[in-house]
């Protein structure tokens, strides 16, 4: 198992940065740059026009690498419960379709909104849709949820799947606006992605390993260009790849409530949006925080971009460590 999360962590590390490090120029050529809105930092006017959609370079190298170790994992007769792990990708992939489409909108458009919400989550819920019954067909997937720490399991029956498309569009929006500045995205993913391989070793579960390796992987090659400051973004294509790839780490352990504890970072961001559009309409004007998503809210209060980061990495670290005593 850890020649096999080696393998993929390695490869697709070296993929994601040799793609990246091709793919930014073209890029540029092709003013695929990012648009800032006025209502943002004004210091993040500077970023204007750093190449976006950076995405697609581990998206690409994930594909490459998980469809090499299928092979030799099938070849080797070490292929029980990789259905589960093709399925993850093919919802991740599909989420980082929707998120091309959401960014090529943006440009052709020429503003920084793509896809309405309503045009973008009913896709995301389509997907979702179609991840659960995957697994259910394949037998993968009960309606019975795990409460970490309780011990227990709760039947919920036609709930379990309200629930479940509430979960899993949640947490990849929720990653989506955590890529609010350069590298945080990427290195609290990774942060999350570490905890998994942790899961998948104590849980004996190969697939699992190679997905949290590849997605380690894909998180560590981007930062070569993502960390601050950042020569490229990875648009709504990366993050709701990441997104997909996140939760589904968590339904691949068939635990997926735990996704909630060990990416309480996406989950403050998401949050954070939520009660500051409320409270907003409620008071008629007032906000709770200085800006929303919680990120810009710090860089208000004088965090430097550097510390945010390691800060809800260090937050997001720790989160893992108490999920796994749910585990």
């Amino acid at each position: 198992m850890i020649i096999y999360f080696i393998a993929a962590l390695v490869l697709t590390f070296i993929l994601t940065a040799s793609i990246a490090r091709v793919l930014i120029p073209k890029l540029k050529s092709m003013k695929l740059g990012q648009q800032i809105l006025d209502i943002g930092p004004r210091w993040h006017k500077s970023k204007e026009g750093t190449p976006t959609m950076g995405g697609i370079s581990f998206i690409i190298a994930s594909l490459i690498v998980f469809a090499l170790l299928a092979v030799v994992m099938a070849v080797r007769s070490e292929s029980a419960g990789l259905e589960k792990a093709v399925i993850l990708i093919i919802m991740a992939a599909v989420n980082g379709a929707i998120g091309v489409v959401d960014d090529l909108t943006k440009f052709k458009n020429h503003r920084n909104e793509g896809l309405t919400a309503s045009q973008k989550y009913l896709l995301q819920l389509i997907a979702a849709g179609l991840f659960l019954a995957a697994m259910k067909l394949t037998g993968n997937l009960t309606t019975a949820v795990v409460i970490p720490f309780a011990g227990i399991e709760l039947e919920l029956g036609i709930f379990y799947y309200v629930l479940s498309l509430l979960l899993i569009t949640g947490i990849i929006n929720a990653v989506n606006l955590t890529d609010g500045i350069d590298g945080l995205a990427s290195t609290v993913t990774l942060a999350v992605s570490a905890f998994f391989a942790v899961a998948a070793f104590y849980l004996g579960l190969l697939p699992e390993a190679v997905v949290s390796g590849i997605t380690a992987g894909a998180c560590l090659g981007f930062l070569v260009y993502n960390f601050y400051p950042a020569r490229v973004f990875m648009g709504d294509t990366g993050s709701l790849f990441l997104g997909g790839m996140v939760v589904g780490m968590a339904y691949m352990i068939s635990n997926p409530l735990l996704v909630v504890i060990v990416g309480i970072i996406y989950i403050c961001e998401a949050a954070s949006v939520v009660l500051q559009v409320g409270y907003f309409k409620l008071t008629h004007g007032k906000r709770l925080f200085k800006m929303a998503p919680i990120h810009h809210h710090f860089e208000k209060c004088g965090w430097s971009e550097l510390k945010i980061v390691g800060v809800f990495a260090l937050v997001t670290v720790l989160a893992g460590a108490l999920a796994f005593l749910g585990l």
